[in-house]
């Protein structure tokens, strides 16, 4: 009997369910903080299937902050040939880690 939800949180949509670590968008919060998304588009619990319009009435997430921490660096570069006009940028996103407690 699997149980997981689609959740929505900084622009994005996530497949979750209990147990699992995934990167997210940069939240307030210290490691080991509860938080909770309400946001939730879709729940699953076996055979049974909810789809929220837009969002799934008073479904919740539970999960808890497991990191804060800055992505690898990304380099940006920009190339023009025949003209030597070249640019180059490096960018280190943040995000925040969390385990996810219950569905």
């Amino acid at each position: 009997m699997s149980t997981f939800a689609i959740i929505e949180t900084g622009g994005k949509q996530y497949r979750v369910s209990a147990g699992q670590k995934i990167k997210i968008e940069t939240l307030e919060g210290i490691p080991g903080a509860q938080i909770s998304f309400d946001k939730v588009l879709l729940r699953a619990e076996g055979d049974t299937v909810t789809i929220g319009v837009p969002h799934v009435a008073g479904a919740a997430v539970e999960a808890k902050i497991v990191r804060q921490g800055r992505d690898r660096k990304k380099i940006v570069f920009k190339y023009h040939s025949k003209t030597r006009q070249r640019k180059k940028k490096g960018h280190r996103q943040e995000f925040t880690e969390v385990e996810i407690v219950k569905v």
